[in-house]
């Protein structure tokens, strides 16, 4: 479990307002900090957004709302703020605006006539946006894009920004909505078909879940239109230079997705079976996985190495624990949020076990599992075996690692990997750790069709994905 990593949000486009919320109800696991739907009629945009989950507005009550105009097409996106300000989450929460009447009414936020909305995944830095940060509401990236594409246009803003992003735009001057995915593809998207009309999703879960099929992942350096009756075109800009960020595999997509026509649950199944082939003791009485992403990887290491396999830890709800505003709440989350089995526990006593992890890259999770494991359990011996590489590393540029594209790990956070050999990683923890080798995660990849030339690896100390 990356502790407390966060990944900023997910997005649709659909032609319901039913197909809106249920589509983004499936991306839940990209953010849980704050939901927002703009409705998009001729000439008009209204948008409403919440602090917390989908399931915190019900439906009827957003048919409610959004009742007294013919509205053709939406656009929902939960969050989890990478850029912009933590403590004002609802007044950052997308959809971003330019104009509209804006209305608080202190658990939700209701915008009337908006002349331009957005929906973004990603990060773009700063200096990309000369000239545009007058008269900005929020300090995030995504309003800077929209007063970039209403100073310049679309395929200005595709030209001349690289990354990172897949981004929905809507302005009530144009019947459509306007998709953009970045020369990189860092991050994802997936355009759908649902009743006769195409939709968007950051994820084709999302469409799978709920009646529509996927058709294909939205290609990098394209434009895609969305129009009110549901068609599409689909205008190449720039030539695309593909960096999928390996991390949407590795951990933050869901397991059942396909992501640029690679499946994550088999990509997470080789990454265990690699993982078994480099780290292969021979004292192991069982195999498990801090839960819940891990435990593909961690079944297929069991299945690889002929050992016992059990699930031993649960949570108490279906939080990410990365998920927190702040550090305190990320550490009190972590510490009620994860327990062990009941029923398992006087089994473990002078065990040894493998615990395999998607990454460990604060440690806070990792701490908190070696102390159920030796304190409550009295294990004889766990390791932590992660298959993901060290994180937040320097380079052998000599440059500070960390992500720089939608992931929050800056450069400058607290990475338990930096400065520290792996033997010291586990004596700060307090238990055995180890991972898998950059070179073992990159073969799994190759193994499913991903040229490793096409993967963003910069948190782990590969080159930056847009400069040259």
């Amino acid at each position: 479990m990356l502790d407390q990593i966060k990944h900023n949000c997910g997005l649709c486009v659909a032609h319901t307002l039913h197909d809106a919320y249920s589509f983004i109800k499936s991306l839940q696991h990209r953010g849980r900090e704050a939901t927002g739907i703009a409705a998009i009629a001729n000439n008009r945009i209204d948008v409403i957004k919440w602090e917390g989950q989908v399931d915190k507005f019900d439906i009827i009550d957003l048919h409610k709302i959004f009742q007294n105009h013919d509205y053709h097409t939406y656009m929902a996106h939960v969050r989890y703020a990478t850029r912009g300000r933590k403590d004002k989450i609802l007044e950052d929460a997308h959809p971003h605006i330019i104009g509209g009447n804006i209305e608080d009414r202190g658990s939700h936020i209701l915008i009337t006539d908006c002349e331009i909305v957005g929906v973004h995944n990603g990060q773009v830095g700063d200096n990309y946006f000369d000239g545009t940060n007058e008269n900005l509401k929020t300090g995030c990236d995504t309003e800077k894009m929209l007063h970039f594409y209403k100073q310049n246009g679309e395929y200005e803003l595709i030209k001349k920004i690289p990354g990172a992003y897949t981004i929905a735009i809507a302005d009530k001057k144009r019947n459509e909505v306007i998709v953009l995915r970045d020369r990189t593809g860092i991050k994802p998207g997936v355009l759908g078909w649902k009743d006769g009309k195409y939709c968007i999703s950051s994820e084709d879960i999302a469409f799978k879940k709920n009646g529509a099929e996927p058709i294909e992942d939205l290609e990098p350096g394209c434009i895609y239109y969305i129009t009110a009756n549901g068609s599409y075109r689909k205008e190449k800009v720039v030539e695309k230079e593909v960096n999928n960020c390996f991390f949407e595999w590795n951990y933050i997509a869901e397991r059942s997705s396909i992501l640029n026509g690679v499946s994550v649950n088999r990509l997470r199944e080789l990454l265990g079976e690699i993982l078994a082939e480099e780290f292969k003791p021979k004292d192991i009485d069982l195999v498990t996985f801090l839960p819940r992403c891990p435990e593909v990887a961690a079944r297929s290491y069991a299945i690889k190495r002929n050992l016992p396999f059990a699930p031993i830890f649960y949570k108490m709800r279906g939080e990410r624990s990365f998920q927190g505003s702040t550090l305190a709440d990320r550490k009190v989350s972590i510490q009620e949020n994860l327990h062990l089995l009941p029923y398992i526990k006087d089994s473990l006593k002078g065990k040894t076990i493998v615990v395999i992890d998607d990454s460990v890259v604060r440690g806070n999770n990792s701490k908190r599992a070696r102390d159920l494991l030796y304190d409550e359990a009295e294990v004889k011996k766990a390791y932590l075996a992660n298959y993901t590489p060290p994180i937040g590393i320097i380079g052998k540029d000599s440059i500070a690692r960390g992500c720089l594209f939608g992931v929050d790990m800056p450069p400058d956070d607290s990475f338990i990997a930096r400065g520290r050999t792996i033997e010291q990683i586990g004596n700060e923890i307090g238990m055995p750790v180890v991972y898998l080798s950059v070179e073992g995660m990159l073969k799994a990849f190759e193994m499913l069709g991903i040229n490793r030339k096409n993967l963003c690896t910069y948190c782990i100390g590969g080159k930056h994905p847009f400069k040259h």
